[in-house]
């Protein structure tokens, strides 16, 4: 008969201690969530390729690697309307995406140097629309009253407006108007234009979906501490506030991309913004029309691209939302 004195003699001495738990952020688990989903990945790996081309074709234009101005007229068939010499548009290793009916150049260069004056006009007019709506935004949500009444009217008159319309109405004085003051004339002004155009009628969106953030934000407890410490109006919009809307400023900022990326298509469609021979996305497929039966792979290209662009963006918004929005079961 053993005694209890015996048993605990044979119980290890020391037991392992357990392993901590590590804790993580909730950026650490958006982050996660997002990696889970293998659609939101794909989306990103494609718009940081854009991104990528997008930054990259200036420099490539520069050092020689693309060519989208000069004409290769020897490689046209005159007695077939200038179309290209060869199958699927004159693709060759050379020129791996053929070439340009009627003028001969190379359709890889141009559409890729054409993704960076796209990119350009529709960051810009993104982050025109993103800076006077969250700032509109804020001060509405928080401040209330007469301010909040006046600055959801602008927003009410802002989206009374067809924007499209007065797009295509107003390019011509406008543009004089910007040359007037000193911005060069040609792609510059023009490219200016419609960025100033599309943000200022596209900050109401943003305005709106602030607005309702903050009015929730205002009502948290360090805001009344951060008034309580005698913090001023500036402190509490931008210290206080504005770091607490960055999840929603993100998904909205890739929601918003692709709409300026095809509006900016359409518009050179139309013949607003920057004119050949300097690419867009929007004025390659506006030429390749004419073509798109002699020679489809030139017209499908630029649209497949725009089509690619605006779908990924679309979807990496989505997944963003998703992995940011704890509650969501995607």
């Amino acid at each position: 008969m053993t005694s209890p004195g015996s048993e605990l003699e044979t119980l290890p001495a020391e037991k392992a201690a357990p392993a901590p738990i590590a804790g993580r952020s909730p950026t650490q688990l958006a982050v996660t969530r997002f990696r889970k989903d293998r659609l939101s990945m794909i989306s990103f790996t494609v718009v940081a390729v854009y991104l990528m081309a997008g930054i990259a074709a200036p420099f490539l234009v520069h050092f020689g690697v693309l060519d989208p101005t000069t004409f290769h007229q020897d490689k046209l068939d005159p007695s077939n309307g200038g179309l290209p010499i060869g199958a699927f548009g004159g693709i060759s290793w050379s020129h791996p995406l053929g070439l340009e009916p009627g003028t001969g150049r190379d359709v890889l260069s141009r559409v890729w140097y054409g993704i960076t004056f796209s990119l350009t006009i529709a960051l810009s007019a993104t982050l025109v629309a993103m800076i006077i709506g969250t700032v509109l935004g804020i001060i509405s949500g928080y401040t209330g009253g007469w301010t909040d009444s006046i600055i959801g009217r602008g927003i009410d008159l802002t989206l009374s407006f067809p924007s499209t319309l007065m797009l295509l109405a107003l390019s011509g004085p406008a543009v004089q108007v910007l040359e007037d003051w000193g911005v060069p004339a040609g792609d510059v002004s023009n490219g200016l234009y419609v960025m100033l155009v599309l943000g200022l009628f596209g900050w109401p969106y943003v305005a709106r979906l602030i607005r309702g953030q903050v009015l929730s934000i205002r009502e948290r407890e360090f805001i009344d501490a951060a008034i309580l410490l005698g913090a001023s109006r500036r402190r509490l919009y931008f210290k206080e506030i504005l770091p607490n809307l960055w999840a929603p400023l993100l998904v909205t900022f890739t929601l918003t991309m692709p709409t300026y990326i095809s509006a900016e298509a359409a518009l050179s469609f139309l013949g607003v913004g920057i004119k050949p021979p300097t690419p867009t996305l929007g004025n390659i497929l506006k030429g390749s029309i004419s073509y798109s039966s002699a020679d489809f792979l030139f017209f499908f290209i630029p649209a497949f691209l725009i089509m690619i662009i605006v779908v990924s963006f679309n979807l990496l918004g989505d997944g963003m939302g998703d992995a940011l929005d704890p509650k969501s079961g995607r």
